[in-house]
């Protein structure tokens, strides 16, 4: 049996953070891409450091004159994404930092493995174990301390974006530890809040005066108490930020775009994958079946496997685990799953409609756990299976 009693802590980084940073230019060339073409490839890269960023890759259009044009934009797109977030610093500016684009047509190699005839599926882009996972401690079917952490930082982007708390920088991590009892998450035993702000006078009482209205606004009632500890901005003060602070790299953070930790997590990262990449596609299918599973009533926690190799369009094994949470066998629901959704890459694009731009949200709190939108955006997160589900087991 699964301990009952414990606490679990998850991370969460805001949008400004210099691993999101690059996270973010590389899904917004691909939604440009996307854009253009349902079906264009993309398998884009950012690196990002002092004054400088440096994207390089694969895509693919079918037509080379707009695949020309494309790469024009390349320099813009990055700097829109920079100038969003919020960095005008000296030494990293939207304006004035230096962009490079290195990104080159995909390889044929690569193509020939991927691309199907009209007659028969595609094969999957590479090899790779995907996992998704759904558990009832969150109206999100998400684990507490991802769901909250993320939640966290959303909330002082919101405000540092309306000018509500202009003081605030684009840099910020937070880390919340859950106290869980009968399984259950009932409180926060500390938070770690580190967050970039503009004034230098500012010290960690100043920021911690200022940031805790908005935490305590966002976490269930109650999980907050006087033995909670606190640590905001423990090293002090911290006015350089972002990429001029450290330098990030797209998918260094593929815990925390999934489930801080609490789920398995199969090691292949989101952002820059168009939606051939099993990588991408296959772990949001996982949730989504994860999560219908859940909302069926299947189970209180669900985790999905799949497995797939490059060329082949069917899965090549799908796993389920409910943790001793049950009402259904775990062999019920792989056989369930597999009868209600098509598993090939092929199919699960278009079961979820993943070729359409919708995918630069995604690179900044948390894949999972979020609304679907009227547009396609996080489709993955809707729970339109329970019916099939149910009468398939």
């Amino acid at each position: 049996m699964s301990r009952q009693n414990y606490i679990f802590t998850s991370e969460s980084v805001s949008e400004g953070h210099p691993d999101k940073v690059c996270d973010r230019i590389s899904d917004a060339v691909l939604d440009a891409f996307l854009s253009e073409e349902p079906e264009a490839r993309v398998a884009c890269e950012t690196f990002a450091t002092t004054d400088r960023v440096v994207i390089g890759g694969e895509v693919g259009l079918s037509d080379q004159n707009k695949l020309r044009e494309y790469m024009g934009r390349i320099d813009q797109i990055a700097r829109d994404c920079i100038k969003d977030i919020g960095y005008e610093q000296d030494k990293f500016h939207w304006n004035t930092c230096e962009v490079t684009n290195l990104l080159h047509e995909q390889s044929a190699h690569i193509a020939q493995g991927v691309d199907a005839a009209e007659d028969k599926d595609e094969g999957a882009g590479d090899q790779g174990i995907m996992f998704g996972y759904a558990t009832t401690e969150t109206p999100a079917l998400m684990p507490a301390p991802i769901q909250y952490s993320h939640a966290i930082l959303r909330r002082l982007a919101e405000v540092r974006k309306n000018g509500s708390e202009a003081a605030l920088g684009p840099d910020a991590k937070s880390q919340l530890s859950v106290v869980y009892r009968d399984g259950v998450p009932v409180g926060v035993s500390s938070i770690v809040l580190s967050t970039q702000h503009l004034d230098e006078a500012l010290t960690s009482a100043d920021i911690h005066a200022l940031v805790e209205p908005y935490i305590r606004e966002v976490l269930p009632e109650g999980w907050l108490t006087n033995e909670t500890e606190w640590h905001v901005n423990p090293t002090g003060k911290f006015v350089i930020g972002g990429p001029d602070g450290d330098a990030g790299l797209t998918g260094r953070k593929i815990i925390v775009d999934t489930y801080g930790g609490a789920a398995p997590h199969g090691g292949g990262a989101f952002s820059g994958k168009d939606p051939t990449k099993v990588d991408r596609s296959a772990a949001y299918a996982a949730r989504y079946l994860a999560k219908n599973v859940v909302a069926a009533g299947m189970a209180e926690r669900c985790t999905i496997q799949l497995s797939y190799a490059i060329g082949v369009s069917k899965p090549l094994s799908i796993y389920a685990d409910t943790h001793g949470t049950g009402e259904v066998a775990p062999a019920e629901i792989e056989k369930a799953v597999a009868e209600v959704m098509n598993l090939t890459p092929r199919g699960i694009r278009k079961h979820l409609g993943l070729n359409k731009p919708i995918y630069q949200r995604t690179a900044a709190y948390g894949h999972f756990g979020r609304e679907p939108s009227a547009d396609g955006g996080f489709s993955w997160e809707r729970a339109d299976l329970v019916d099939a589900l149910k009468k398939a087991v």
